[in-house]
């Protein structure tokens, strides 16, 4: 697969889980072609993985090289000019466009200038690309604005249904279309929010359908029903949590992938503690809290505490955005109270009348807590139920974090213990679990090379034999640098894979293939193995190699005596964590 629009997350390998939202968007993109597909928005708040997602779909469409063309636009929380939109808006669609159709991946995080569009669009040539810059260059002469913006906008549908194409309109970060957008070049007169309207048709198309996202729900619900027309484009709810194993599979990678040191046992506790949420994960990562350690449970706990505590950590900062436009609307005591309140039953919907006998709140009326209680859904830190009159926090064990952290003190005059939180809830952890070695083994299966790359790093003086069986060489090994994935070329210019290459300081090398289906291990895979190591060999003369092979699912007889004759030691199961 190839990466043409570079993705937010950074190293596409940092990309973990989301398979029930591919689920659900998978049959979707396929009947795109079909002239069946109907737009959708997907909701979620910030650092939830909203524009990683449609950047990864983007990156696959264009990789794929099949009937559907994407479109990439993310709208900016900058002010903007808008002749000077329009024209950002149609050159990054000429230039994806041409990308794909040139197949230069280099191409579509250029950005190419309305000139090199028009000199493109001669040499082929290629008659609406310049009917368009025609048209944008007399509007703009003219100050017809407005004629520019519709001659952008509209782009993608009409070459679709001119070359009886298939377009995906992405446009990333779609409420902000409604705010930042001015009328004079100096940014002094905004735009009033009926510019979402131009895609009222729009939304309709079959053969361009969109796909927008939001980071504010309610913001943006209420500009695609105001605007757009309920019916018109399906939305989708999108959780900032992956599943427990997807979770656990992001704090090894961002792990690996920083140089930070963690043991299995602490990438569970890490994976717990923060939800499975891989923006949560990544600030315990990058942390900089003084002294940080994430090999031991009590410095996971000391870690994560700070990411919630500290003002200016990443996580409190991405919800101090959202807390400040609730407080905005609502800057009182008692939305503070409500919202807290609330966090403490986040399962259970309450009614303005409940909510006003429970926290005795005889100063003000029902009308005036449900008033307060819409503005907080409005501000996307609360939802409301199917009733009117249903209110509950949103379901965000981060969020309930930062409120109690945050207000506890103010409105009930006590200081959460966050740590000692922690450490009951790591101790339910291993007790629900009876050992976490148990939980280990269960997630092998996905993780064994990063498993079995964490106990090498982590044992500090051991023999290949304690890992495996049919070891001939029973040396002493501490090992200095563990690596995986390491790829060799021979001579033929085949690249091969090694999944473990570990150096002890006494000049051996460890070399593993790690197979985690259940299916039992062949002959041929252990000739293939062998093969690399004879390769690494030939490469590395002056190693002293000890090769493994863990195989989760076992080996067939013929497998095992190959590895006996060759001096392999094998392995069904990581026997140290």
């Amino acid at each position: 697969m190839q990466y043409p629009l570079p993705e937010k997350i950074g190293d596409p390998d940092l990309f973990v889980g989301r398979a029930p939202e591919f689920q659900l968007l998978n049959p979707w993109l396929a009947n795109i072609p079909k002239r069946a597909a109907k737009s959708r928005a997907i909701l979620a708040r910030r650092k939830s993985g909203k524009t990683c997602l449609v950047q990864r779909i983007f990156n696959r469409l264009w990789s794929e090289n099949g009937p559907v063309t994407p479109f990439y636009f993310g709208f900016d929380e900058n002010k903007v000019w808008f002749p000077d939109l329009a024209v950002k808006y149609y050159r990054t669609f000429a230039t994806q466009y041409l990308s794909f159709v040139e197949r230069d991946a280099k191409l579509a995080c250029k950005l190419l200038t309305v000139e090199q569009i028009r000199e493109y669009a001669q040499a082929k040539p290629h008659p609406l690309l310049l009917e368009d810059l025609d048209s944008l260059r007399h509007d703009q002469e003219r100050g017809f604005h407005n004629s520019m913006w519709d001659t952008a906008c509209s782009a993608p549908h009409r070459f679709a249904t001119y070359l009886d194409l298939r377009w995906l309109v992405i446009l990333d970060e779609f409420q902000y279309i409604t705010q930042y957008v001015y009328r004079d070049e100096a940014c002094q007169e905004a735009l009033d929010d009926t510019l979402a309207g131009s895609y009222h048709h729009l939304s309709e198309s079959k053969y361009a359908p969109m796909l927008v996202t939001g980071s504010y729900p309610s913001w943006l619900l209420d500009i695609l029903s105001k605007y757009l027309e309920a019916g018109r484009i399906q939305p989708m709810d999108l959780s900032p949590y992956l599943s427990t194993d997807a979770g656990l599979e992001a704090v090894y990678r961002y792990a690996q992938h920083l140089g930070v040191e963690i043991t299995n046992e602490t990438a569970l506790q890490i994976n717990e503690l923060c939800f499975a949420d891989p923006f949560f994960i990544s600030c315990v990562i990058e942390s900089d809290y003084p002294g940080k350690t994430l090999t031991t449970a009590a410095g996971v706990i000391a870690v994560v505490t700070h990411e919630i505590s500290y003002r200016k950590s990443q996580m409190s900062k991405t919800w101090n955005e959202y807390l400040q436009r609730t407080f905005a609307r609502v800057n009182d005591r008692y939305a503070k109270s409500l919202l807290l309140f609330l966090n403490k039953f986040p399962e259970r919907y309450w009614t303005p009348k409940e909510l006003k006998a429970e926290l005795n709140l005889t100063e003000l009326t029902e009308t005036e807590i449900q008033k307060r209680l819409v503005a907080m859904t409005e501000a996307d830190v609360m939802e409301r139920g199917i009733a009117d009159i249903d209110f509950r926090s949103l379901q965000d064990g981060t969020l309930h974090l930062i409120i109690r952290n945050r207000f506890e003190k103010e409105i009930n005059q006590l200081v959460p213990d966050l740590p000692h939180e922690f450490e009951r809830k790591l101790a339910e952890l291993e007790k629900d679990n009876r050992s976490l070695r148990g939980r280990l083994n269960h997630w092998s299966g996905m993780m064994a090379e990063y498993q079995l790359a964490l106990a090498l790093r982590s044992r500090k003086r051991f023999t290949l034999s304690e890992f495996c069986q049919g070891v001939r060489d029973t040396t002493v090994l501490t090992m200095t640098q563990v690596q995986q994935r390491v790829l060799l070329q021979r001579e033929d210019g085949k690249v091969l894979e090694l999944d473990l290459v570990a150096h002890s300081s006494c000049g051996r090398v460890v070399l593993v293939e790690v197979k985690k289906t259940q299916v039992k291990t062949a002959l041929t895979l252990v000739a293939d193995f062998w093969e690399k190591v004879q390769v690494y060999q030939h490469q590395h003369p002056e190693a002293r190699i000890l090769p493994a092979f863990l195989s989760l699912g076992g080996f067939t007889e013929e497998a095992l005596t190959s590895c006996e004759e060759h001096g392999i030691g094998w392995a069904t199961q990581i026997e140290h964590y």
